[in-house]
């Protein structure tokens, strides 16, 4: 998953290029048709203690040649360097703020406005399906694994690496076939958030989803290797993490985890300040909010309610609302769907609640591209291109909901979800989220799913979700240890 405002190779191939052609017309006669008006434009580009470039301001020191030499990895736009970078010493931070005696709650209603024409479809609101639900987690998991080795590659290196129709099975990514990455991670962190949260609300314990999302984030943010006395904020005074998932220490590795996502939990590690829509941390749209949000589908019968979650979850780390606003939506339509619902009427309630939201405009509208291009026959890499790169909220949803709607079969629209110049993890796994969730578990190619990383891991989390949000939850202490819940 890309993140938003680190410069890649391909940005400072751009600029130096320009650069060159200015030594060009610097040496040479004056043009023959001369300029207008003539702008000069200044850049400074920073770098930081793991060696990724930034734009940045009032430079201290002339730029270094290591500068313009490329970067390690297939995109500078995620953290990927070895050793512990993520507790790495870098510039000096602000002495840290008192811890606060309450962490302030999402507002209810503070982004939303007024909701337009009622949706024209049906409301699903039945029992989640349980051949959905497990396919929409197995096959979001799937199609990360697929797209993790060919992120941000252009279709013409894909085909190049791959076949002349692009990628059409695993090859190696971290040194392994099928590994997931940071998308997987997360969506497996996000659901047991949603269990822990259930939990507490059905058995009269204190209960907030928000706080619950934002620590799982955090124990999310300690296996990528920051210290839990440091990762946990605060207002956790644990020792350890608590729960099953953190007994998995394949869990516990760096798979190009979003900048975003990283930075914006390790201030909440030290201020205890959760982001909320008006509590901002950044400006960001990136796709790590959308990405991780399909367990959120679970929480209500009620949309709304849902789609509301689905943002919050998302803003805790990502602020500008095509960061969270596509969360929402995402959440919705996978919500619809494991409920027995159709793919058209879902997006349809989805776009009908996004325009309820201020700052919905690019969210509906990369949907309804999505729509009309779906209607204009095959699907193609550059129709997909066409969307957008995927590595922001709103065109990063599009792609997903494209990829369903061009295709008859889930891994048609997996392999479409990923063949494009862009986030191919994190489309292809929204995209198999929501596929899956139509097709069912029965329709996943076998020789993919046996060979998924972390299967065992992510169908047992499906598991204990239909177990909580299903007719008969467990209430025994072996089930209340499991998710770390107190007696």
């Amino acid at each position: 998953m890309a993140g938003d405002h680190w410069i890649s190779d391909n940005d400072l191939a751009t600029l130096k290029r320009l650069l060159e052609g200015q030594k060009k017309v610097d040496s040479g006669p004056w043009p023959l048709t001369p300029p207008v008006s003539v702008h000069r434009v200044e850049l400074f580009i920073g770098l930081d203690s793991d060696g990724k470039r930034f734009l940045t301001r009032n430079p201290v020191e002339p730029p270094e040649d290591s500068l313009f030499a490329p970067s390690v990895g297939a995109a500078s736009t995620t953290v990927r360097s070895p050793g512990n970078f993520l507790d790495a010493p870098g510039p000096a931070q602000p002495p840290a703020v008192p811890p606060l005696a309450e962490a302030p709650a999402v507002p209810a209603v503070t982004a939303v406005t007024a909701v337009t024409a009622a949706p024209s479809g049906p409301v699903a609101t039945g029992p989640i399906q349980p051949h959905r639900w497990r396919g929409s987690m197995l096959a979001g998991a799937v199609a990360d694994a697929l797209g993790a080795p060919i992120e941000n590659d252009t279709i013409e290196r894909i085909r190049e690496r791959t076949t002349p129709a692009g990628l059409v099975d695993f090859i190696p990514a971290y040194d392994g076939i099928g590994t997931i990455t940071d998308d997987t991670q997360m969506t497996l962190f996000t659901c047991d958030a949603m269990i822990r949260a259930n939990i507490a609300r059905r058995t009269g314990r204190p209960s907030d989803v928000h706080q619950e999302l934002q620590l799982s984030y955090q124990r999310w943010l300690h296996t990528q290797g920051t210290p839990w006395e440091r990762a946990r904020g605060p207002h956790e005074t644990s020792e350890r993490p608590g729960g099953w998932l953190l007994d998995h220490r394949e869990l516990f590795h760096r798979r190009a985890p979003g900048a975003t996502c990283f930075f914006a939990l390790k201030e909440y590690a030290r201020t205890g300040e959760r982001a909320t829509f008006t509590h901002t941390v950044n400006n960001s749209k990136g796709c790590g909010g959308v990405m991780r949000a399909a367990p959120v589908a679970l929480w209500s019968e009620a949309p709304a309610e849902v789609f509301a979650v689905g943002a919050a979850s998302a803003a805790l780390t990502h602020s500008h609302p095509s960061g969270y606003l596509p969360a929402g939506a995402f959440a919705v339509i996978v919500g619809q769907l494991v409920r027995g619902g159709e793919l058209g009427a879902a997006i349809d309630l989805a776009r009908h609640l996004l325009r309820g939201w201020d700052g919905h405009e690019e969210t509906v509208a990369c949907l309804e591209q999505a729509l009309r291009l779906a209607e204009q026959g095959p699907p193609t890499p550059e129709k997909v291109a066409s969307l957008g790169g995927g590595n922001v909220g709103e065109t990063a949803l599009a792609i997903g909901v494209y990829s369903v709607l061009s295709t008859q079969d889930l891994s048609s629209a997996q392999l479409v979800a990923i063949n494009h110049n862009g986030d191919s993890d994190s489309t292809g796994s929204i995209a198999g989220n929501i596929a899956g969730a139509i097709y069912g578990e029965q329709a996943l190619h076998r020789a993919w799913l046996d060979r998924l990383e972390l299967r065992e891991v992510i169908s047992t989390m499906a598991d204990d979700a239909l177990t909580e949000f299903g007719p008969s939850p467990r209430s025994d202490d072996q089930w209340l240890q499991r998710y770390a819940i107190p007696r």
